[in-house]
């Protein structure tokens, strides 16, 4: 936030981000401590906030919460980007025969990913995630397919590495190797780098030929991908995110 040129909007949207993560409405001085703010420009924006109605604020508690008016933005977005309503039954079936967890995600550059549809119809175990998560943008599979396929730069990657947070980080040299492969094959594989015993699944997902928009993702226990068919999944998840960004290529130039 210090950094940015509009402060204001920076701190209004990490007060929204903040609030949307909590499972409870918090006070002035949480919000504050959180990110860091002076209680009287925390107040200042949450008013703001409050008077767009994208914040509700309860008189009783002195608590804040988000308001009903973040959906009206959500909506209008949604309404806009087909990769939801595309993308939906293609993740369901996938969760249903391999019985994992698969995501949607929305790629925005290098900065982070946004996971914007979820499927878990598999009866066993598996691992949960949320609409409107965002992790970095390098992390896991899901990276190592912007890095591949994203037209980025060595100096930019390395970077950004630098700072991934991984339970079994790779070295520089694997990653990269990864990432070549990943360019190769159409689809990367994380295999408990990014969380111990887990393995992730990415394929790319195309809005046009020339953006990577978007990406197909199957998360699961390793051991329990291998008893299931991981070369299955990784063709069927392939398969997918290719059909995906014929439709979606499709409807942009229309």
């Amino acid at each position: 936030m210090e950094a940015s040129k509009a402060p204001a909007i920076s701190r209004a949207a990490a007060v929204l981000r903040l609030l949307g993560k909590s499972d409870v409405p918090l006070g002035l001085q949480a919000i504050a401590r959180e990110l860091g703010l002076v209680p009287s420009t925390c107040l200042y924006v949450l008013r703001a906030l409050v008077a767009e109605e994208f914040v509700a604020f309860d008189a009783d508690t002195k608590r804040y919460s988000l308001e009903a008016g973040v959906l009206t933005l959500a909506r209008h977005w949604l309404r806009r980007d087909r990769f939801n309503d595309l993308a939906q039954p293609m993740l369901d079936r996938i969760s249903r025969s391999f019985e994992v967890t698969m995501l949607g995600v929305h790629i925005v550059g290098l900065d982070h990913i946004i996971v914007v549809a979820v499927s878990q119809l598999g009866p066993n175990f598996q691992l949960s995630a949320q609409i409107g998560s965002r992790f970095p943008g390098l992390i896991s599979a899901t990276g190592r397919c912007i890095a591949a396929f994203g037209d980025h730069s060595e100096a930019e990657l390395e970077a950004r590495f630098k700072l991934l947070r991984w339970d079994e980080p790779p070295t520089l040299d694997e990653w990269k190797a990864q990432v070549r492969q990943t360019r190769l094959q159409g689809f990367a594989i994380d295999d408990s780098n990014y969380i111990a015993g887990v393995t992730v699944l990415a394929a790319p997902v195309w809005k046009t030929r020339a953006k990577l928009s978007h990406a197909l993702v199957a998360i699961g226990i390793g051991s329990a991908l291998k008893r299931a068919g991981l070369p299955d999944l990784q063709a069927a998840l392939a398969s997918a995110a290719k059909e995906l960004s014929s439709q979606l290529s499709g409807e942009a130039s229309a």
